[in-house]
């Protein structure tokens, strides 16, 4: 064996040392490089003489290089190693690796230490093969330029054959499931191509894909943001399974890393679709430097809240209970913790999140303005494994690992130690009890190779006591069970039945003679089947069913105690919604698809319920009731039904740019009642019934979109309008609690709302992060013909939530593998409010005049938030890996007005400011994984 070696290393051509025949070396280059680095080197290599380098960037991340003049590459290689021991290989594709301190031979292998290293990368490229000493292919970490990283791994360079030959001619179909190589966890959103042809494919939210091609050799092009791209070599013969792993991309420290196929925002014909990736997420400074998704999504062109603090979503003029909340499929009505502050969502488990605010997919219903899907992930099928984190308001720990060989878990839970910083309230709050929780539970089996089962669960709670007195509670139980099947390799779907529960009570002792309990809770049933149909390429058929049962109990008032309060108990609801949906995605040509979808969906009210009777043509009042009818139990006797279209379509102007429009509607048959602009514990829910009619949406959008230098920066404008129907509006000194005929003090009414977005976007390099310009109005008119003074005389006014214009920048920059720093900052017009603008005597005593609604506004909104992120060393082999996150938010310290009241002080009508945040509120954060 020594003999056969040592004739190989006499007969190959081997560059070591230096000591190489290839004729690469000989190439002259003129060389431009003043303290530049080792990608600057490689990058002109490959202009000038087209000659590839392969090397591991953290191996050069401190070598400065200066060298001017034109010179062979192996003097210049020579000049850049003559400090310390270096070693060089060039084969005769003029490939050139690089190497620090280990031997290194393009035939033959790579020493021991060397090939230790590179076997642990997680980075990987698709050119040049590199064998080792007993024969075998090994990853190896390549960069081309500044712009452009390669990939290798042992399966790119393999043949795959798929099925057996029948017929040479003809197609076939190949489905499988794309994973994450470490973690064995599906990877949705994947885009998977044909080299040389124009048909693509993506994968599902669990990974698994299918794909129609012609028999024979092909390159399937595997992509996916933040992952290593890849390839394989196929032959297909028949119809068969074929599925891919992919690696984490590790970024060198002065590269930039992304593909020129991951153009997704370019040749999908959805618009005004937002994927946030978790590491995104972790990036974007947040309050006491808690990860949060829904404050990342505030960050988003036509997204806002309603200020400071608050986790609820406005999107493109919607109420904030116009958004569809999904966990792992469950509805999450209220997700939010601590007064709003931080949402309800554990960011170590989720595996995305995605919000549809236009293009609408034909299979959500339920809700007006937008969708926001979140995907817990399945668990680490290959280890134990665990992570966790150590702010200042809360703690997190997870949990994941397999159970056998075809099913994973993961469990999660955060919790709070906050009390203390409710000692630091003014006096009459120090004695203020705020806290909450969150556990996650998912389980994932892979039956078979065409059954899958996913079981999820939520459970949350709140509670917090302001000074010793009213005492909230309020929490989410949701619970889901998922079975998918594919039943052949065109068709396969998924059905799922859970329960979804949200409650909230107050009670007080602080009086023992009014001692009370005030109690509310929605909860639902639903069942879905989806089924995913694709006879070919260019067609994707999307069909199914839904159904929802609602009980809600409106709310009940009981004495405590001893108390002698009045007991009020309203009258539970219950309905059904349901709906059928189709959808076709239909790639006309290689420039054109379009998507065409209709959801139908039915309203059936339900008794046991009393109605009450007003007058005819009187406006609904207490003093114009004249009967009451009473519907048993189970007794349908009120319906609503409706079609909901979905249209988009995608026309590429070319490669990089593409041209988009969208119309949608939506109906909505379950409401919130809410005083306030921002979400709190105190909101309910109301059915549609007899008198307050379903809300129904049309909005249509054209948008514009084009990518820069290798799709590296993404732009887009996009300008909408919608119109609605049947807003539910509240007349002046509405009472919405315990009121058994709420109907009489709430009103239809329409509203339309209207923008413009812009967002650039940098996905890649040392410094990435996106800018946002939104301007938008939503404006509101009560029309009820019964009403008969109806705000602001009838005329439109603006809504709560209407903020013209909204300023969004989102900056995160690496300064090495090990820290990096992120800002964010944000401005906003302040949002709309009454003014008192009088006052008059009367009937004995002063009282105050308002201007009409919403005619003024708060202060404009800024804040800057600053972060900085450390990571703990890169040793693959640790016991755990640890980060630090230390920041600021609010680091300007302003005193941004969350709201302005006004009180009477000796004969005057007084006007303040109330800031929630009025200062810099510094923050240290530790997260572990292990």
């Amino acid at each position: 064996m020594k003999l056969l070696r040592l004739l190989c290393l006499l007969l190959l051509p081997v560059c070591v040392y230096g000591q190489n025949r290839n004729s690469g070396l000989e190439k002259q280059v003129t060389l431009h490089l003043s303290a530049d680095s080792i990608q600057a080197f490689a990058a002109q290599l490959q202009q000038q003489a087209h000659i590839t380098c392969y090397y591991i960037p953290e191996y050069f991340d401190t070598l400065k290089i200066t060298l001017n003049g034109t010179m062979k590459i192996k003097e210049a290689l020579d000049k850049i190693y003559a400090d310390f021991k270096f070693y060089y290989a060039c084969d005769d594709k003029d490939n050139l690796y690089l190497t620090k301190d280990q031997e290194l031979s393009t035939q033959l292998g790579l020493p021991a230490p060397l090939l230790k290293k590179l076997s642990t990368m997680h980075h990987v490229a698709h050119n040049a093969p590199v064998k080792t000493k007993n024969g075998k292919r090994i990853p190896i970490t390549t960069t081309v330029t500044p712009t452009k990283s390669v990939i290798l791994d042992y399966d790119e360079n393999k043949l795959f054959t798929i099925g057996s030959y029948q017929n040479s001619q003809g197609y076939a179909t190949i489905t499988g499931y794309v994973r994450h190589r470490n973690t064995g966890e599906g990877i949705g959103h994947a885009s998977i191509a044909i080299a040389d042809m124009q048909t693509k494919t993506m994968t599902d939210a669990y990974g698994y894909y299918t794909i129609t091609m012609p028999k024979g050799r092909h390159t399937l092009m595997i992509t996916c943001i933040g992952l290593a791209d890849a390839r394989r070599q196929i032959d297909i013969r028949g119809a068969g399974q074929l599925n891919i792993q992919l690696h984490d991309y590790v970024t060198s420290l002065k590269g930039v890393t992304i593909a020129s196929s991951k153009s997704h925002n370019i040749l999908d014909p959805e618009m005004g679709a937002s994927k946030i990736e978790i590491r995104t997420l972790k990036q974007v400074p947040a309050l006491m430097g808690e990860a949060d998704i829904l404050r990342v999504l505030q960050t988003l062109p036509g997204v806002t809240s309603a200020g400071e603090g608050s986790t609820g979503l406005n999107v493109r003029g919607g109420n904030v209970d116009q958004n569809l909340v999904l966990l792992d499929g469950a509805t999450i009505y209220n997700p939010s913790h601590f007064f709003g502050f931080f949402s309800g969502f554990n960011a170590d488990l989720v595996k995305d999140a995605e919000l549809y605010k236009s293009s609408i997919p034909v299979k959500y219903g339920s809700r007006l303005s937008s969708v926001l899907e979140v995907l817990t992930r399945e668990g680490n099928r290959n280890k134990f494994s665990g992570s966790g984190g150590i702010g200042p308001l809360s703690g997190h720990l997870s949990l994941e690992g397999p159970i056998g060989s075809k099913t994973s878990f993961l469990v999660g839970g955060r919790s709070t130690y906050s009390d203390w910083t409710l000692q630091l309230l003014p006096d009459q709050y120090k004695n203020s009890r705020a806290g909450f929780y969150d556990a996650n539970l998912k389980i994932t089996s892979d039956l078979n190779d065409h059954n899958s089962l996913f079981v999820a669960g939520y459970i949350s709670g709140d509670r917090f006591r302001l000074d010793g007195d009213t005492l909230y509670r309020y929490g989410n139980m949701n619970g889901i069970v998922k079975w998918k099947h594919i039943f052949n390799p065109h068709l396969y779907g998924s059905m799922d039945v859970g329960i979804d529960h949200y409650n909230f009570d107050m009670s007080s002792r602080n009086n023992k003679i009014n001692a009370y309990r005030f109690k509310f809770d929605v909860s639902q049933y639903h069942f879905n089947t989806n089924l995913i149909y694709t006879p070919n390429n260019a067609h994707k058929i999307e069909a199914g069913i839904s159904m929802v049962y609602y009980k809600l109990h409106p709310g009940s008032k009981l004495p405590l105690d001893s108390g002698i309060t009045t007991p009020i108990t309203l009258s539970p609801e219950q309905a059904v919604e349901s709906a059928l949906y189709i959808s076709d995605q239909y790639t006309v040509s290689p420039k054109l698809t379009v998507e065409v979808g209709l959801r139908y969906s039915l309203f059936n009210y339900l008794g046991p319920r009393d109605v009450y009777g007003y007058a005819p043509n009187l406006e609904r009042d207490v003093t114009t009731i004249i009967d009451t009818s009473h519907y048993a139990a189970g007794k349908l006797f009120k319906t609503y039904h409706g079609p909901e279209p979905r249209i988009a379509a995608r026309y590429s102007l070319s490669e990089n740019s593409s041209l988009k429009a969208a119309y949608n509607r939506t109906r909505q048959y379950i409401h919130m009642l809410s005083n306030t602009t921002v979400v709190t514990p105190t909101d309910i829910w109301k059915l549609s019934d007899p008198y307050i009619k379903p809300t129904v949406a049309d909005q249509v959008s054209l948008g514009i979109y084009h990518n820069f230098k290798d799709n590296v920066i993404e732009t887009s404008i996009e300008v909408y309008y919608k119109w609605i129907q049947h807003a539910l509006s509240y007349k002046n000194d509405a009472t919405l609690l315990l009121n058994p005929h709420i109907e009489t003090d709430v009103a239809n009414a329409d509203s339309k709302a209207y923008g413009v977005e812009f967002l650039v976007k940098k996905t890649a390099g040392k410094l990435n992060g996106w800018f946002s310009y939104t301007y938008s109005r939503v404006f509101l008119r009560m029309n009820d013909p019964l009403v008969s003074e109806p705000v602001n005389g009838g005329a439109y006014y603006p809504a709560e939530y209407d903020k013209p214009h909204v300023v969004n920048l989102i900056a995160n920059y690496r300064v090495s593998h090990r820290f990096s720093l992120s800002l964010t900052s944000i401005y906003t017009t302040g949002r709309p409010i009454t003014l008192p603008v009088a006052r008059y005597y009367m009937s004995g005593s002063y009282r105050v005049y308002y201007e009409d609604r919403n005619q003024y506004r708060i202060p404009d909104y800024f804040r800057t938030d600053f972060s900085i992120n450390i990571e703990g060393n890169h040793k693959i082999r640790k016991l755990a890996h640890s980060s630090w996150t230390l920041g600021v938010y609010n680091m300007f310290a302003r005193k941004n007005a969350y709201s302005v009241y006004f009180t009477s002080e000796e004969g005057k009508v007084n006007g303040y400011k109330l800031s929630i945040f009025g200062t810099a509120i510094p923050f240290v954060t530790y997260n572990f994984k292990f």
